[in-house]
């Protein structure tokens, strides 16, 4: 998922995204807040959906003319400018306090700046198809982390099972009977490094940000501000400036920023303020679909039998993981 807000509702997915907040960390979720929508919210859904999918692509393209890092600054920044014009719109406040600060500092490294750099490097030898899948396991990361971290969150039998069946799903993708030959260890290790860090971020977002009194928008452009600057200061000591600037991958960290960043978490906050998180968190099941149709379509990435099986698996035990007992009447 590609991206991931302070009290995300990423990508993040980012794709590379971001999943859904708890609910409980979604403030003024009534759809009158927000003003009379124009589109109804299948449709931004899909959009959202799309996006998210495509940015692997976009992540791959970019990396083809710039550094990792390069490609990661540019993507936080222009998402960052568009959150920055949607907050003076609204005019809404920035945190003050240094305590928030400081909590929103972390949760920009785990949420933005250390998954999108590890999507970014993982791409340079693993397709964008793979990378796609790999984010889809982040529910199957927080199934196996809320049960440790979260005293509230019970395990049922269904999750248990869903976070069997998750990881079974990614064995078949990485063809473990195979012993993993052809398969590049460190860029899908780090893809799967990436996913593991968004709900590391949730975690950590759910114990010191939640209920903090800012709006979720303020936090997330204040997020994504902190996110840019880590990476400011991370990429001149890491690369050198480009001496050519390839006009495709230049477009391509553009849309990954101001799309699939920016706009896709502004789409993605107006859809949890509608239908609410849980709803919206399942455009993580449509991501790696669409990210491997692009992927395959439009770069012309191979895709062995096991990849879109193994997908397959993933998705059911991710969706078992999130599933909630039936209440009694």
């Amino acid at each position: 998922m590609t991206t991931s807000a302070a009290v995300p509702a990423s990508a993040p997915a980012p794709t590379s995204a971001p999943a859904p907040a708890p609910a409980e960390a979604v403030q003024d979720a009534s759809p009158r807040a927000y003003g009379r929508r124009k589109l109804d919210w299948r449709l931004r859904f899909a959009f959202l959906s799309l996006v998210w999918g495509f940015s692997f692509l976009f992540i791959k393209v970019g990396t083809e003319g710039y550094a990792p890092f390069q490609v990661t600054f540019g993507r936080l920044l222009f998402g960052t400018l568009v959150v920055a014009v949607f907050l003076v719109v609204k005019r809404e406040r920035l945190p003050r306090s240094a305590r928030t600060w400081a909590h929103l500092s972390v949760a920009a490294l785990l949420l933005n700046a250390a998954p999108f750099s590890l999507f970014a490097y993982s791409e340079l030898t693993i397709p964008s198809t793979l990378a796609g899948i790999c984010n889809a396991t982040s529910p199957l990361w927080g199934m196996a982390l809320s049960l440790v971290a979260l005293s509230e969150d019970r395990p049922t039998r269904r999750r248990v099972a869903g976070l069997g069946i998750g990881f079974l799903g990614v064995l078949t993708v990485l063809g473990a009977w195979q012993g993993f030959s052809g398969l590049d260890a460190r860029g899908t290790g780090m893809a799967l490094l990436a996913s593991l860090c968004y709900p590391i971020g949730w975690i950590y977002v759910r114990r010191t940000l939640a209920g903090s009194g800012h709006s979720n928008l303020a936090l997330t452009g204040a997020q994504l501000f902190v996110a840019t600057v880590e990476l400011a200061v991370v990429t001149p000591l890491f690369t050198t400036l480009p001496r050519h600037f390839p006009v495709v991958p230049l477009l391509a960290v553009v849309a990954l920023g101001a799309v699939g960043t920016g706009l896709a978490f502004l789409v993605q906050y107006d859809i949890v303020s509608e239908v609410g998180p849980t709803t919206a968190q399942m455009v993580t099941y449509f991501t790696p679909v669409i990210a491997t149709a692009a992927g395959v379509a439009v770069l012309g990435e191979s895709l062995a039998w096991t990849t879109p099986i193994g997908a397959v698996i993933i998705l059911a035990g991710a969706a078992l993981t999130q599933s909630k007992p039936r209440r009694q009447p």
